[in-house]
């Protein structure tokens, strides 16, 4: 098939810059820039920051196409940037995910100032991940910069990184609920009730909740650009803008969370597997996983402390570890990072309740099913919490699982017996007899209706089986 014979699928989530639109052609994702945006794209091409941001992996790979290549798409020029193995948003990753991201989007505006340029956008939303490493992947974002012209990105900034992290790290409110809630992030006065009397007085607060809040009631009618009039007439200059670019820098540096002591920090300890149980598990892992040949994405649901998803991706090129707990993730994204990992993204979602469609119509932000299309999904030790844990009917469970995976892909699952301690422990607390079909027999029955079985193991200890199976097979 040639690329004349592909559809053009257009991305629901880059409508909102008019100079610049994401698509998709097959494989590739590709960027159409009108005219300004092309003389925009043109000065950044041929700057060493373009180049040093390239080299250093912090700006996502983009090369502009030959017309020749493609369908005719409207615009002036059309980019190719790099396929990144998964989407996530801001709201499935954990605080140091989003202080990290915050810091790259700030280095990021720091450097292109010094070389002239700025970005027009502030917003969590520009970065993604490449396994615990962040990047920048808005490339409209940037353009030349005026002597005393305003960052015309800080609020966003502000709303979708900035906030968070301060709700987090001066209230210990975990931020996921709020960017999830508002595709546009928190709102200064949404923030202000909570930072009344001691608490106005935390760092980034005064300046960047009441001030600013202050400000933007005080200019709410006043266009842009006769608010950027104002500040040069103040004398605001690009030295300026550099300096509050570093004082933000050293305030979301010093912001962090104190990681809480909880079970499932310690889920290796107190999960009751036997060292038999844990070396036969890991070995069915590694072989299906293996078995699969050059996997381009793994799911591991319920990843916990990111054993097993350590495991594939040594099999395979990306793997997305989705835990619940933020605190788990964040410990698991901190010791990736430090590790310099580029294959296993963490995040924070919770299975029975995961990542919906958002935004504008539902679809500006892809909900986690629409992007979930793995080679390989790992459920381990997940389906009882489901099924028992959050009363999720088991045919709705392995239907769910098996969607995960893309048609012929691998679903590696582990059945917990009733009779098991955890199984027994969670039946503990719930009516006698409310779960009938929470049988093993009854769930090889489903898993055979949707899927072809190819092999299965008992755990040492009698009470857990494993199944690895072709999706659609």
């Amino acid at each position: 098939m040639t690329t004349a014979d592909l559809r053009i699928r257009v991305e629901p989530g880059s409508f909102r810059d008019p100079a610049s639109r994401v698509f998709h052609l097959g494989d590739q994702v590709l960027r159409g820039l009108g005219p300004q945006a092309t003389a925009d794209w043109q000065a950044l091409a041929a700057s060493d920051l373009f180049a040093a941001l390239l080299a250093e992996g912090k700006l996502c790979g983009t090369e502009p196409v030959d017309p020749a290549t493609l369908p005719d798409t409207g615009w002036t020029t059309v980019l190719r940037h790099d396929r990144l193995p998964f989407v996530s948003h801001p709201y499935e990753w954990s605080f140091g995910m989003l202080r990290d991201a915050a810091l790259l989007h700030l280095e990021i505006l720091r450097r292109a100032l010094e070389a002239g340029f700025t970005t027009r956008d502030g917003s969590a939303y520009n970065l993604q991940w490449r396994g615990a490493t962040p990047v920048f992947i808005d490339i409209g974002s940037f353009a030349p910069c005026g002597e005393g012209e305003p960052w015309a990105g800080y609020r966003q900034f502000c709303q979708t990184l900035l906030y968070p992290l301060l709700l987090q790290a001066h209230l210990g409110l975990d931020f996921q609920p709020w960017l999830r809630a508002r595709v546009d992030g928190i709102e200064a006065d949404q923030l202000r009730p909570l930072f009344r009397g001691v608490r106005r007085l935390l760092p980034g607060v005064p300046t960047h909740v009441h001030l600013h809040g202050a400000m933007q009631a005080r200019h709410a009618e006043a266009s842009s650009s006769a608010v950027a009039a104002q500040l040069r007439d103040a004398g605001y200059s690009r030295r300026l803008a550099l300096a509050t670019v570093r004082r933000l820098e050293r305030l979301v540096r010093r912001l962090d969370r104190r990681v809480d002591g909880g079970h499932w920090l310690d889920y290796q300890r107190t999960c009751g597997y036997t060292a038999a149980d844990r070396a036969g598990k890991e070995s069915f892992v590694a072989e299906a996983v293996a078995a699969c040949g050059s996997a381009r994405l793994v799911l591991d649901l319920g990843a916990n402390d990111g054993r097993y998803a350590r495991i594939a991706a040594r099999h395979a090129a990306a793997v997305v570890a989705v835990e619940q707990d933020p605190a788990v993730v964040d410990t698991l994204y901190r010791t990736l990072r430090a590790e310099g990992d580029r294959r296993i993204l963490p995040l924070v979602m919770d299975l029975a309740d995961p990542s919906p469609g958002g935004g504008w119509r539902g679809v500006e932000r892809a909900g986690f099913a629409a992007r979930a299309q793995a080679d390989v999904v790992l459920a381990l030790a997940v389906v009882h919490h489901l099924a028992i844990g959050r009363n999720v009917p088991l045919p709705e469970v392995v239907d769910q699982l098996v969607a995960y995976a893309r048609p012929g892909g691998r679903l590696v699952v582990e059945f917990v017996h009733p009779e098991d301690a955890m199984a027994r422990r969670l039946l503990a607390n719930k009516p006698a007899g409310i779960f009938p079909d929470y049988r093993r027999d009854e769930f090889e029955r489903l898993l055979a209706a949707r899927c072809r079985v190819e092999r299965q193991r008992d755990l040492p200890s009698g009470t857990r089986t494993l199944y690895q199976a072709v999706v659609g097979g």
